[in-house]
């Protein structure tokens, strides 16, 4: 499913436009981004969804053609995790 799909599903789940419709779906990605952004705080759609920002510690790599190491800097990534009604919804539940 794509992001014209989804507002097209939304606008009809909803009963709303479909400009209204991916208006909050904007505003929705907007916001938890802007949350994970800051870092102090994880985002959670009870049942569904969490998002939470985290560390990732510097660490020595190897280049695969040459073998040579790298280092990578510390950075930031983002941690998403699957709540049960989600889960279940993937088991077929």
């Amino acid at each position: 499913m794509n992001r014209t799909e989804l507002v097209a599903s939304l606008a009809d789940r909803a009963q709303v436009t479909r400009k209204d419709a991916d208006a909050v779906l904007t505003a929705l990605a907007e916001t938890i981004g802007d949350i994970v952004a800051k870092g102090d705080e994880k985002v959670t759609i009870p049942g569904f969804l969490t998002f939470e920002r985290t560390h990732r510690a510097a660490r020595t790599a190897r280049n695969p053609q040459t073998g040579e190491p790298i280092n990578i800097p510390a950075g930031y990534s983002v941690k998403v995790s699957a709540g049960s009604k989600l889960k279940d919804a993937a088991k077929g539940k």
